[in-house]
């Protein structure tokens, strides 16, 4: 698989239709992605492998006599939604998973290695501003990765 890579963007229409970037559309195998709610009020797009690679290894860890291990899968598995590209390459957003994220008519396209992140442009930018001191702290953690 190739790697989902990249910062793109794109603008979402109307009707809830994402103009995907062509680079990232080429490196996904079919003509489908799944989408769903991420984390941070954005959302995850995988191909199919990886999403049944994702979702496997969630369910192999929940249990429905477990309330928190319920509340992330309900979180991340109970909205996934299959989309297809049109033939102009673009993916229609369902419309709970657009309001999830706030998406307006700007959003921000994350190639995330595995998957992709899809964000509301403006709250991506707030995200960023807002998180400096976290990623500073968080990167501190991976000092032994060298070069």
């Amino acid at each position: 698989m190739n790697l989902l890579t990249g910062e793109y963007n794109n603008t979402i229409d109307d009707k809830g239709r994402l103009s995907f970037p062509a680079k990232l559309r080429t490196a996904i195998p079919g003509n489908v992605l799944m989408v769903t709610k991420g984390s941070d009020n954005c959302l995850w797009l995988f191909t199919s492998d990886e999403w049944e690679n994702f979702q496997s290894k969630m369910m192999a860890n929940a249990s429905p006599l477990k309330g928190k291990s319920m509340q992330v899968v309900r979180h991340f598995i109970a909205p996934a939604q299959m989309v297809e590209f049109d033939k102009n390459g673009r993916l229609s957003i369902p419309q709970s998973l657009r309001e999830y994220a706030g998406l307006s008519k700007d959003c921000t396209v994350l190639g995330v290695a595995k998957f992709i992140e899809l964000w509301d442009a403006a709250a991506y930018k707030k995200y960023n501003e807002e998180s400096e001191q976290s990623f500073r702290d968080a990167a501190e953690e991976f000092s032994d990765i060298n070069f």
